[in-house]
This record gives C-alpha cells, structure tokens and sequence, in this order.
C-alpha cells in the first residue's frame, strides 16, 4: 500500500495534537499557541497536497480497515481512505484554513482568549479532515459531532454576550434534530448490511451487493430499504448545510468571531452535509430501473432549490454585513445540493471548491471591513470605505462577482452554470433551474446592494456612537478612524482573490478537468465543447441575468446612496411590508416560535406537572398514607390496647394485693377472721328466726 495511505491519519491528527497542546497552554503564551496551530494545519496541508498529487498521476480509490471493537463474535471495524473527491477536500479545507490561522492571529490579536480560540480552531481542523477521511459512516459521525461541538464552542466563543450564547445553544440544538436522523439512518443502514464501512473489497455499504439488497428490499409505499435511509442520512446534511427547514441556526451563527464565519459557516462545516451527500452518493441515486432518477435524489433537488430561493429572498433585506452573507451561504448551498440532485458528484462538488474559496475570501473581507471599523457591522453606518481600505475594497468586488457568477473570468460564473445547465436538462423538472436562475438575479442584486452600502457613497454618521471609538472621533464621524487591515489580514484575501479567479478555468466545458478527476476519467479539451447543445444560449441568459442583477442594484443603491444610517431602504420605500418580512426571514423564526416551541413549553409545563403531582405525588400520597396507617396504629396501641391492657393489670394487681391480706400467713388475723364471720353469722340467724 502506498505511504500516503498508510499516512493519511497523520492529516487530521496534527490539528487534534495542536489542539491539546493549546488546552495546555497558558493565556499568555499567545504566540506559541498561534505557532503551534499554524505548524500543525501546514503539515497537514503539505500531506494533502502529496495526496492530490498521487490520486491526480493515478486516480483511484485506496483504503484502510481495521478491527476497532468487538461485540461477542463480531468486530466493529473502521477505516480511512483516499479517493480523487476525498483528496480535493483534504487540500481545500487545509488550504483555506491555514489563511484563516493567519488572519486570525491579527484580527484576534487584543481578545484575551486568544490560545483558547486557536485550541478551538485547531480542534475543529482535525474533526473536520478526519470527517473527510472516514471509510467508514460510524467515524464520520464521530467527527461529525466533533465539528458540531466546536461550532457550538467557537459560535459562543464570546459566550459573556447574551446573543453569542443564544445562538450556540441554538446552533447546537437545531443541528442535532438532523443528526438524530442521520444515527436513525446509520443504525438500519448497519442493521440490512451489517457494516458501516463504505469500502471493503465488495462488502462495503456503498459497493454493488450491498445496495442492490437495500434497492429491493421493499418497507412499503413502494419504497425500498435504500430511499428511506438516504433520506434518512440526508436529515443530517439538512442540519449541517442548512437547508430548510433547519437553516435557522446559520444566520445567528454569525455571532461568532469573523475566522469562525469564514472557517465554519462558509468553507468548510456547512460543506459537510454536501460532502456527506456526495460520499454515499451510490446509496442516493440507486434504484431499480436503469436511467430513473432516484426519489432520494428528487428531494434533494427540491430541497436544494428551496433553499436556495428562499435564503436569496431573505439576503436582499438585511442590513448587518455578516448577516447578508451567512443568508448567500444558505442560498449558495442549495445550490449545491441542487447539482447533487440534478448532476451527480461532480457538478456539486466543482460549486462546493469555488464557493469555499470566494466565500472565505468575502467572509475575511467583512471581517476586514468591521476591523477597520471598529467593531461597527451595520451597512447602513457605513460608506465610503472604498478610499480608506483599497485593498479589502479590490479583494472584496473579486469575491462580490464570484459569488455573482460574472461571466468568463470569476469561478463562480462556471461552477454556477454547470448547476444551471445540469437543473435544465432535469427529467423531472425544469422548476430547479427557474428557481435557480431567479436566484443568481436575486444574488447579484443583494451582493450589489451590499457593496454599495459599504464601499461607496459617502461616510454616514451612526445614530449612536460605538463605544468602542475614543469619544472625541466618535461625534465627529464614525469613520474617521477606519483604516485598512494588517498585512496578516490582507495578505491572506488576496491569495483566495486569486483562487476565486483561477479555479473557474479547472471545471470550464472547454477544460472540464475537475469534473473528469472526480470521476476519475479523462477530460477532454477544446473550445468546440463550449458549443455543447443549449450551453452557449444558458451562457447568454445567465450572463444576462446576472448583469441584471447587478444593474438594477446600481440603479437603486449605487445612483442615489443614502444619506444617514436611518433613511430608509430604497426597497423598503417601494414596498415596506414585504421588506420587512424578508427582514424578518419571512417570520420562519416566530412560527417556530409559536408553534414548536410554544409546543414544547406547554410539553414541559405538562411534564412538570405531572412529575411533580403524578409521579412524584404518587410517592407523596403513599407515604403520606403509610403515615397515617401508622399514627393510627400508633393510636391504638397507646390509648386502647395499651391503656386497656394497663388497667386490667392495675386492678388485677389490686385484687391480688387485697387477697394477699387475707392469707398473709398471721394466725391473729385468721381467728379475727373466723371470730368475726361467726359473729356476722349468728346475728343473721338472729334476726332470721325474729322475722
């Protein structure tokens, strides 16, 4: 077996080294615990690239089982492995990790948890790259809730603010809802295949025998074994990526330090549940007709498009920067699962790489932008900012028309339109192309919306003052004292400026050369492919859309800019009801709060009721019955038995003590006795015989 196989632990276990040597750490030992994490996170990305390297000269899939556990006769095994998809993952989420590592030492420089923060990120590195390497669905849920305890760790990491905590808790719970799914899933999957191992040399649960017995093993509503376990699986990818109806918790995540948005809430966590699609890919699209499409997969399609409308809905309304961008992540990860459902593996996955590098980049921007802002987050207290950060400026206009899908030289263009090309050519239904497509408008339009918010006009004046700026810069202007970022901060946007650029030419029709490694054949190049039928008439409308987009958002935010931070939207002036829903995200948040929730608090009340006058009473009312049994008992021995019993022994012992007079043993007293009972005797006769 090759080295690299046989290395590959290595990857994801010098992070979680990193992470224990930082809990050990002191606060003060900053710079060491920064040292450490970046060490580790490097190696790592240096062995993901020999990975790359090997599966790209020869592309295949290698794995390593072993024993891990036995229960009575049988061995839980489990297992790592390299495939081409398995090692794309491996070098982006290194990749882009390792500039966050950097960028945080500078945008976390004054926070006195600093070594606390980097054990964090560092445990969540390992987690995430051990999640990547499983061969076996049991590990991958061991990291699983690994990466979802350290998303609730560093969404709370400033857990002294109300908010901080509130959506750790609720990222944690609401997450967990899926995961609950996909152990239900992973428990019948093991219970019909007795593995959880997805390669074993033709016994794994993702190779041929295996799901050809879950594809016709039927559990009614002509369903088979295979549908409802991958929809089941599938719960846990709702959770982690997002995806209605669990995407409540990824907007509040934004509470967390900027690095964590960018790690977590748009490169690498919330690209698990589309990883983990893509992983058991076979299980999702098996059926038993040749050429039909799996209804695992028509969910994840319709629930991809959803998503992907809805959150691009709720982006145009917002006014906190991060916030605009954790609703594009949601969207942008519908997209994804749109090209799983509609495409395969290789259409999402090729979306999943652009999005991580143009996502981070714009995530790093904002945090870039609120650096040099002091603190400040609302786009409305903003402006101008274009003069003063040129650099967060350039590098954030790149990642703003990546994620817009500008034609020919931004990869989100490519990658976008691959989905497009794949939902129109759907079996089932063009509905996810329309939807997608009034979702790159709408994205266009919000990241345009967003830019001319923060970069242009002139600087406005917040209606209260941040306490963070000195008083006396405060009440002159709140920008006086915005300045661009470190080189530790801009160094790193402009390396994934340049990645948001290059990837697109890797997966273009001309140079699929993504999309073939995926699957592990042969790209073929020449522009002639661009002439594919019905590719270069999508090419035009979606280029036409997105300039759309990008018009219409010039014509109502850029033209004429607000002049304080309380004016109204230019939206909100046309329509002020549907503004402020989307607002609110359409209220999804206060239905679940009137519904579930208040659900759940009148379960609760009901529970304690119960617990307290029911199953605790019952107890009570026993005992409390017992109690009186026994006074009563208590009662009777003492006034009656014992009362009865001590009288009749007093007048027993009267009765033995006259007795005991009468034969005392005195001769005196017995011829007394006798004298006066003759005496007695003889009167009686006497007045007898005179009557």
């Amino acid at each position: 077996m090759l080295w690299i196989v046989r290395s590959l632990w290595l990857i994801p276990t010098l992070p979680l080294l990193a992470a224990g040597l930082g809990a050990l750490l002191k606060q003060g030992q900053r710079r060491l615990a920064a040292t450490i994490a970046i060490a580790s996170i490097s190696i790592s990305f240096v062995l993901a690239v020999a990975a790359l390297v090997q599966m790209v000269l020869h592309p295949q899939r290698l794995f390593f089982n072993f024993a891990w556990m036995q229960f009575g006769s049988e061995w839980v095994k489990l297992g790592w492995m390299l495939d081409p998809l398995a090692a794309v993952m491996l070098v982006m989420v290194t990749f882009v990790g390792l500039l966050i590592f950097v960028y945080s030492v500078a945008y976390m420089h004054h926070d006195e948890n600093f070594t606390r923060f980097f054990c964090f990120l560092s445990l969540f590195a390992g987690a995430m790259l051990g999640l990547l390497i499983a061969n076996s669905l049991l590990l991958l849920f061991m990291c699983w809730e690994v990466v979802g305890l350290t998303s609730y760790l560093l969404i709370g990491f400033w857990y002294q603010r109300p908010a901080a905590a509130a959506a750790a808790k609720k990222a944690f719970i609401t997450t967990r809802i899926g995961d609950l799914g996909l152990l239900l899933g992973m428990v019948w999957l093991y219970g019909q295949t007795g593995t959880l191992l997805f390669y074993d040399n033709g016994a794994g649960c993702m190779e041929q025998q295996s799901l050809w017995l879950l594809a016709t093993h039927s559990i009614g509503f002509g369903m088979a074994a295979s549908t409802g376990i991958a929809l089941l699986i599938f719960c846990g990818a709702v959770g982690k990526s997002g995806q209605l109806p669990l995407h409540v918790w990824l907007p509040d995540a934004m509470e967390g330090p900027t690095p964590v948005s960018a790690l977590i809430h748009a490169a690498t966590m919330v690209a698990a549940g589309v990883y983990l699609v893509a992983r058991v890919y076979p299980l999702m699209s098996v059926t038993q007709s040749p050429g039909a499409t799996s209804p695992a997969l028509q969910v994840v399609a319709w629930v991809g498009a959803l998503t992907a409308i809805f959150a691009a809905l709720v982006a145009v309304a917002q006014d906190d920067i991060k916030r605009i961008l954790a609703y594009s992540t949601v969207s942008q990860l519908g997209y994804m699962m749109i090209g799983l459902g509609v495409g395969g593996v290789a259409v999402g996955v090729f979306h999943l790489v652009a999005h991580a590098f143009f996502k981070a980049l714009l995530f790093l921007g904002a945090g870039s932008v609120i650096h040099g802002c002091m603190g400040e987050q609302d786009i409305r207290e903003m402006g101008g900012l274009r003069k003063w950060m040129p650099v967060t400026f350039a590098t954030y206009a790149v990642g703003t028309l990546a994620l817009c899908g500008f034609p020919l030289f931004f990869s989100g263009f490519w990658s976008k339109d691959a989905i497009l090309h794949a939902a129109y050519g759907w079996n089932v239904s063009r509905v996810p192309f329309y939807l997608g497509a009034i979702g790159a408008l709408l994205t266009a339009f919000y990241m345009t919306r967003q830019v001319c918010y923060v970069f242009f006009g002139k600087r406005r004046r917040g209606a209260v003052p941040d306490p963070v700026v000195p008083a006396e810069t405060s009440l002159s202007d709140p920008h006086d004292a915005a300045h661009e970022s470190p080189a530790a901060m801009t160094v790193p946007l402009g390396l994934l400026a340049l990645f948001a650029v290059l990837l697109g030419f890797i997966g273009t029709p001309a140079w699929p050369w993504l999309q073939a490694f995926l699957d592990m054949s042969h790209a073929n190049a020449g522009l002639a492919q661009l002439g594919q039928e019905g590719l270069p008439q999508l090419m035009l409308a979606s280029s036409l859309l997105v300039f759309a987009g990008l018009g219409l958002g010039w014509w109502m935010y850029g033209r004429q800019p607000i002049h304080r931070a309380a004016d109204a939207d230019a939206l909100e002036r046309l329509q002020p009801a549907l503004f402020q829903a989307l607002r609110k995200g359409l209220y999804i948040d206060q239905l679940y709060a009137l519904t579930i929730l208040q659900t759940a608090w009148w379960i609760a009340l009901v529970t304690d009721w119960l617990e307290r006058w029911v199953w605790s009473g019952i107890p009570t009312a026993v005992s409390a019955l017992t109690k009186g049994l026994g006074w009563m008992d208590f009662s009777l021995d003492r006034w009656v038995v014992n009362k009865g019993f001590d009288e009749g022994c007093t007048g027993v012992a009267g009765s033995g003590r006259l007795l005991a007079r009468l034969q005392d043993g005195r001769i005196q007293y017995y011829l007394r006795f006798v004298g006066a009972a003759v005496a007695a005797l003889a009167l009686f006769l006497l007045l007898g015989h005179r009557g």
